[in-house]
């Protein structure tokens, strides 16, 4: 793909990117070279056994899924932010295309700081070193839609400064019209059928349109540092308006360690400690205040570097762009679901279910026996497990219901996610697995119940 200039190098890339030329020409290339790679591996595959034939079958695809990774990432944007969201549809995408996708959210590859310094400049209006006495050409981390240095106030603040690429807000309209082609030929190739799409496209558009806004994220990051001000162990960088636009995010820079068990460890932070204050952190957002920070993937939850050990270890929460506030209908219909799930009352459940946008027409009667089904389920592990926490469902089975969920996602045709509840389901999902790398003897459940019950009891 080297014949098409890379986003963002000088006039002519970035007259191609934001034209619509480069991701039309990157996507085309990738489809004829899967599409010949398809044709000459069907040829080959009649000259070998079942057994081989799939396993060819099975490698050209992962590898049209690594190329196609490839080609999202290196436009960034939107395209990569499509990816990012692919990865968590659990009920559009097999797990193995989920996992190749998962890639898209942990980096993809910087630009040049020349690029970064000269947005920077455009949006403050002075040079860089008149608003900073520091500013590090290595990022500390790209993703979709921007990426971060460190730099220094003139006061010696340490910032972090969230930068815009150059192109993604001018090329929104060209992007989102290749998106929205690209899509109905997927579906058109594949046979298949996505209940609603054009719902679907638009809430993914909306959702990736007020990332764009960094005003909006600053606001976000604001509101939810002010609702977790009084939890212990939670720390929310400061936002420094005078520093900060449309298209940069001027925050405070703390020291951080992964949220990972062996770094935690190595500097005597007790890994079980760490994830009940993002449980509780978590809980509190999604079922009190109703604003949550919807993206908590590795790159964005870190642990303070203090200077001495501690066992009393701050939790860190950066990139606040995919924040969602839950609409009170859906929190109201969320409760009601809830209760429905603890009281194995299946009509009711579907109803909820209907009433928070889940089900396409026609497909209640399909999603009724799925769901009666999944009681079923639930209840024969119920009785098998023999023990049960203060709502009813065994703490012990909450995986087994995120399985539960999942399946009833994949295997019933027209069940589909809102783009609400689909933030609000990653988030939890990320959270359970969390937990298993971090600290599995934690449970979860009862770290959470408090403000389950807050929830229930319609006191928020």
């Amino acid at each position: 793909m080297d014949w098409l200039a890379p986003a963002g190098s000088g006039a002519r890339g970035s007259w191609l990117r934001r034209s619509g030329l480069e991701p039309a020409g990157r996507l085309a290339a990738w489809a004829l070279v899967a599409a010949g790679y398809g044709f000459w591996g069907a040829l080959g595959d009649t000259r070998v056994g079942d057994a081989e034939r799939a396993a060819r079958r099975l490698n050209r695809s992962e590898e049209n899924a690594r190329r196609l990774v490839a080609q999202l990432g290196a436009l960034k944007g939107l395209y990569a932010k499509a990816g990012q969201f692919a990865s968590v549809r659990l009920d559009l995408l097999t797990g193995e295309a989920r996992r190749t996708l998962e890639s898209l959210q942990q980096s993809v590859a910087p630009i040049p700081v020349e690029a970064i310094r000269r947005i920077v400049e455009g949006e403050l209006g002075e040079p860089v070193e008149s608003r900073f006495t520091s500013f590090d050409p290595q990022p500390l981390g790209s993703a979709s839609i921007g990426q971060v240095h460190r730099a220094t106030l003139p006061d010696g603040t340490a910032v972090a400064v969230k930068v815009q690429y150059p192109w993604v807000a001018s090329s929104l309209r060209a992007d989102l019209r290749i998106a929205r082609a690209a899509l109905a030929l997927l579906c058109w190739a594949t046979g298949r059928r996505i209940p609603d799409r054009a719902r679907l496209f638009e809430e993914f558009a909306a959702s990736y349109e007020t990332e764009l806004d960094f005003e909006h994220e600053a606001h976000s990051a604001r509101e939810i540092g002010a609702n977790l001000a009084d939890e212990a162990g939670v720390l929310v960088p400061t936002v420094f308006d005078e520093h900060s636009t449309r298209r940069v995010l001027t925050t405070s820079f703390v020291p951080t360690l992964p949220l990972e068990r062996e770094a935690l460890l190595k500097r005597g932070i007790v890994p079980a400690v760490a994830l009940e204050i993002v449980a509780r952190a978590y809980a509190k957002q999604v079922f009190v205040d109703g604003l949550f920070h919807a993206d908590p993937h590795p790159g964005n939850l870190f642990v303070l570097d203090a200077n001495e050990p501690t066992r009393s270890p701050t939790v860190v929460f950066v990139d606040f762009g995919l924040s969602k506030r839950l609409d009170p209908e859906l929190r109201a219909a969320m409760r009601q679901g809830l209760f429905a799930l603890i009281q194995r009352d299946a009509e009711t459940f579907v109803g909820q279910m209907d009433a928070m946008g889940m089900i396409a027409p026609g497909a209640h009667s399909g999603v009724r026996r799925a769901v009666e089904a999944m009681f079923e389920r639930i209840l024969q592990a119920q009785e098998e497990s023999r023990t049960e926490n203060a709502l009813g469902v065994a703490g012990a089975q909450i995986v087994g219901l995120q399985d539960e969920a999942k399946k009833l996602l994949q295997d019933t045709p027209g069940l589909q996610l809102p783009n609400d509840l689909l933030l609000y389901a990653k988030t939890l999902s990320y959270l359970f697995a969390l937990g298993e790398r971090l600290a599995p003897e934690v449970d979860l459940v009862k770290v959470s119940l408090p403000y389950v019950l807050r929830f229930l009891a319609g006191r928020v």
